[in-house]
């Protein structure tokens, strides 16, 4: 490794990425991810909750249970997902050249896919592409790994993280793509996290599982869920620390790091959603229990008069409130504060007459929605953002 790479602000030590071009894109874009550790990591993942997964979920739930990985190779504009058997034998032909061109174990290579759903790989790009992708292994190319996941994104979504462990800096980063389908609990999104701390496998995925609980499951661009969803994280240790768990003094710095890598992550796929031109972040305190806080925070941030009101630079706290009292959570209206932005529009559940001043700060591209309940001591966030006409015209035609 030179000093270019040393210097590079995404490094990760002992990672190498590239991302090149397949064909399997028409625009000619890039399409071909891959990830590399130097040495097998730790791994943990977290997939889709929907009942039909995509092949490369299928494998990887398969190959997930041994808690060790090292490299995963990623393309986009083919999602590989209701394609049946030959699918998943695609799928399982990826990870077996890519690891015969690194020299590693097949059962240590992890594969994602996004794009359009239903249509075959096709195998003689992919399988003459992928020598390529691993002869341009770089330290320094993690920019071009998150490019080449990109489907309907309009920029790459990159976040890091140096955190002390002990004497040593340790390196958290990731990268993810998404945009639409994007609905709590997972979205059409994939995400991978690199990390040279040594953690052990099972606070790995629970640290990992915590991070996305706040980050990508309270993340809503509209009401769909797609067939791909994944998050990957490989810890390979290469910082040379003992080993984390859940016990160690290090794990709650660790926990931070990976939460804001996460998070950074959420808000920035909320920033690209399709046609979006507003980030929303919805707080909620106040309420009876998280789990209430949680139902209100996701009813607003999903609600389609909201996001339209807020497009539209309309303080229309009426669609917010209505949320609320749909939402199934325990509240009280005469107790409910609303306030956006700095804003409060709601005082005991009435109207304060500050539309104009409310109107004014939806000028910004960040808004931010606060409701406090005044019922108790549980809260809870949620990411969205604004619906605007350009949503329905980038979907309208989206396979065609």
């Amino acid at each position: 490794m030179g000093k270019k790479s040393l210097n590079n602000r995404y490094y990760v030590p002992g990672f190498s990425f590239s991302g090149i071009s397949s064909g399997i894109k028409k625009s000619g874009a890039k399409d071909l991810a891959l990830i590399v550790s130097e040495q097998t990591a730790n791994i943990a993942g977290v997939f889709t909750t929907n009942r039909i997964k995509a092949a490369p979920v299928k494998l990887d739930i398969r190959r997930i249970k041994s808690g060790r990985g090292q490299a995963i190779i990623i393309n986009s504009g083919n999602a590989n997902a209701c394609t049946g058997e030959t699918g998943y034998k695609n799928a399982d032909e990826m990870t077996k050249i890519t690891s015969q061109e690194l020299g590693l174990p097949k059962n240590l290579v992890y594969i994602s896919s996004t794009g359009i759903i239903g249509r075959p790989l096709q195998m003689p790009k992919i399988i003459r592409a992928i020598p390529k992708a691993v002869k341009e292994l770089s330290p320094a190319s993690l920019e071009n790994a998150a490019s080449a996941i990109m489907t309907t994104d309009t920029f790459t979504k990159i976040a890091l993280r140096k955190i002390n462990i002990g004497n040593k800096t340790g390196t958290i980063a990731g990268i993810a793509k998404g945009a639409a389908m994007i609905c709590p609990n997972m979205a059409t999104m994939l995400s991978f996290i690199m990390t040279d701390v040594s953690v052990k496998p099972a606070d790995l995925d629970s640290s990992l599982r915590r991070a996305i609980s706040n980050s990508f499951n309270v993340l809503a661009v509209d009401n769909d869920m797609s067939t791909n969803d994944t998050v990957l994280i490989m810890a390979n240790g290469k910082l040379g620390n003992r080993e984390i768990s859940e016990k160690s003094s290090h794990y709650k710095k660790f926990v931070q790091g990976l939460n804001e890598v996460t998070y950074d992550l959420a808000r920035m796929i909320a920033a690209d959603g399709e046609g979006s031109t507003k980030v929303i972040e919805i707080v909620v305190q106040s309420a009876g229990s998280k789990t209430d806080a949680e139902k209100i925070a996701k009813s607003i941030a999903t609600s389609m008069l909201v996001k339209t009101a807020i497009y539209g630079e309309d303080p229309n706290w009426g669609r917010i409130i209505s949320a609320i009292g749909y939402s199934k959570a325990d509240v009280k209206e005469e107790r409910i504060d609303i306030y956006i932005n700095d804003i409060k529009v709601v005082g005991r559940g009435k109207g304060l007459n500050k539309s104009i001043a409310a109107q004014k700060s939806l000028s910004g591209k960040e808004i931010t929605i606060t409701v406090k309940l005044g019922v108790g001591k549980g809260s809870a966030k949620a990411i969205t953002c604004d619906l605007t006409e350009n949503y329905i015209k980038l979907n309208a035609h989206y396979t065609t």
